[in-house]
């Protein structure tokens, strides 16, 4: 245009725009010079001079140029919402994208300030607070509503059992002081019946006789003799003297007399 022109045919004002860009701190593409002013700027050889055109408005400074961000921020408000993050658009893995040591640090630095915020808020003893840090470094808890409801769990436990011990405590206690109360009773009546006369004593009561035994019926005893039938017996030989007795044989063939005995000899009484 025309200050194209006037630069190229009349004079040139090179160094007049570096020494307004020195002044006005900014780069030369960034000064502005009134093409209807450009033989007062050809004058101006100095920095002082060039102050007194910018104070004048011949040398101005243009403003910075916009560079919009709006869609920029329209596109990550709906990566927010979970938009343009399907599988087309990732470049790397899981673990380049996203560590599993930068979410255990993450999970870890949560859990650990919770514990310390519990601790200062006297929520949690120093005895919890240290088991609840080891466990939760144990990968015991994925989150921190898993560990508030452990800690409330656990309280609720360690005070149940505090009552318990103080009922148990209470029952002992008022267990003693009633076997108390017994000794100092039997103690006051020993003490009594030690001031009293002696009595005298009371007649024995008659021993409780056992009841009348009943005679049982005596058992019959088998003879010693074995019952022996008839026909195993022999009669004596005419023989034999008899001296009043009658003299019977039997074999070992009997049935009726014990085996391994060879003859057994049967006396009879005749009489």
């Amino acid at each position: 245009g025309f200050f194209a022109g006037t630069l190229a045919h009349m004079v040139s004002l090179n160094l007049q725009k570096r020494l307004a860009a020195s002044v006005l701190k900014c780069g030369k593409r960034k000064v502005w010079l009134d093409p209807n002013e450009v033989n007062e700027i050809s004058m101006a050889n100095s920095r002082q001079n060039i102050r007194k055109l910018v104070k004048d408005g011949v040398i101005i400074k243009l403003p910075t140029a916009i560079h919009s961000r709006d869609r920029v921020r329209k596109r990550l408000a709906a990566k927010r919402r979970g938009r343009h993050t399907g599988t087309g658009k990732r470049r790397g893995t899981a673990e380049a994208r996203l560590p599993v040591k930068v979410c255990w640090i993450r999970r870890m630095r949560v859990l650990r300030r919770m514990l310390r915020k519990y601790r200062e808020a006297k929520k949690i003893d120093k005895h919890l607070y240290h088991e609840l840090y080891v466990k939760a470094k144990g990968n015991v808890f994925k989150n921190k509503r898993n560990l508030m409801e452990y800690i409330h769990k656990a309280k609720s436990e360690k005070s149940r059992e505090k009552t318990l011990a103080d009922q148990a405590e209470a029952r002992r206690a008022k267990s003693k002081a009633s076997r108390e109360r017994k000794l100092a009773r039997s103690e006051a009546r020993k003490a009594i019946t030690s001031e009293k006369p002696a009595e005298p004593a009371a007649a024995a009561p008659a021993p409780l006789l056992p009841p009348p035994r009943v005679p049982r019926r005596p058992r019959r005893r088998p003879s010693p003799l074995p019952k022996l039938l008839p026909h195993t017996f022999h009669h004596r030989h005419a023989s034999e003297p008899t001296h009043g007795m009658d003299v019977w044989w039997g074999g070992a063939s009997s049935s009726r007399i014990r085996p391994g005995l060879d003859f057994v000899k049967i006396i009879i009484s005749v009489n």
